[in-house]
């Protein structure tokens, strides 16, 4: 009986290594899951970087994963072996102020399996079984890995209120902002406008619905899109880059009495902004922090086919090379949106 496992860990900016971590005995309410798929989130570049505020090196990386369910500990009763499952990879205490409302994704004392020692690049992963869902069956391993980011875009429309015709404009067209693009546009939004400065994600977005696109590099984008929503500003902005410029820009594209919605890791902590927008145009700026029992909405598009992830994955790469697969993505000529390491092949 194995009591490791190899696992990808970044341990010094750029690098990763793979090495044998303990693989932990099976808790009455855990589940043993044979990894399939990890898709490589932002959160892991800003992690191979070195730069993450929150993950000081070394530390795994991984965290949208899908796979099968190997084992089950004595006390799991919705969830058996074979079954095809994602996992949502937050660790919260269930005992704050915020857990006992509900409101996990504000806990208290939150945290995320990578974090805690567990990344997804590894080809066995544990959790709790409140924690893993499962797959329709129309959606792939790959696509599963997915269902993660989708959540996080699901909740930041969500807490922007939108409403049905609303206009928007999304900074940046990595995964998330093509996630928020299509989740705008499914659940009734209007115009879109999406920014980036790589024109292949760019033409993505057109792809997916955007109404126009503007390149960061060229022009002043807030006037054009000031102008192309009837000279008055989008009712709603969402910043998935985490820079200062998109966020001043995602503030000042706003209508008055618009919100703008910030869910952008910033590597850097100490921004600045024009204070006094807020007041002149009356506009909120709002935080959105992960998911909170989104999964299961985000499982319900997918079982519906109102989302289709697969458009976004335009590599697919094995376990062995989970190190070319960052390289890949950070390098833009590679045209990648989402990659994909498939672990067990």
């Amino acid at each position: 009986m194995r009591d490791t496992r190899p696992m990808a860990i970044v341990t010094s900016p750029g690098k990763i290594e793979f090495q044998d971590c303990p693989l932990p005995p099976l808790g009455p309410d855990e589940v043993q899951i044979k990894v399939k798929a990890v898709a490589i989130c932002g959160s892991d570049l800003h992690i191979f970087k070195g730069l993450h505020p929150a993950a000081p090196l070394p530390v795994p990386a991984g965290h949208e994963i899908a796979g099968e369910v190997e084992k089950v500990g004595n006390s799991v009763s919705k969830l058996k072996p074979g079954d095809r499952v994602t996992i949502e990879p937050v660790i919260v205490c269930g005992e704050c102020y915020f857990c006992q409302r509900g409101e996990y994704n504000l806990c208290q004392n939150i945290s995320f399996q990578y974090r805690n020692g567990q990344g997804g690049f590894t080809p066995i992963f544990i959790a709790q079984e409140k924690w893993v869902h499962s797959l329709p069956a129309n959606i792939s391993y790959g696509e599963g890995a997915l269902v993660e980011p989708l959540s996080v875009a699901l909740h930041a429309i969500k807490k922007s209120n939108m409403g049905v015709g609303d206009n928007c404009a999304i900074f940046g067209a990595g995964a998330i902002g093509l996630l928020l693009l299509k989740l705008f546009k499914t659940t009734g939004g209007g115009d879109a406008f999406v920014v980036d400065v790589q024109d292949h994600r760019l033409n993505k977005a057109l792809d997916l619905g955007a109404t126009a696109v503007f390149n960061n590099l060229q022009g002043n984008i807030v006037e054009q899109i000031v102008l192309l929503s009837g000279g008055l500003g989008v009712d709603k902005a969402y910043e998935a880059v985490g820079i200062n410029l998109t966020l001043i820009q995602a503030l000042q594209t706003l209508k008055k009495g618009g919100t703008a919605i910030l869910l952008g890791l910033f590597e850097t902590q100490e921004v600045s902004i024009p204070a006094n927008i807020f007041v002149q145009k009356e506009i909120s700026l709002t935080g959105s922090q992960g998911y909170c029992w989104d999964f299961q909405g985000a499982l319900k598009l997918l079982a519906d086919k109102r989302v289709l992830l697969k458009p976004l994955i335009t590599h697919q790469v094995p376990f062995a090379q989970v190190q070319d697969a960052f390289d890949l993505l950070l390098d833009p000529r590679n045209e990648a949106i989402k990659v994909v390491v498939n672990v067990d092949e």
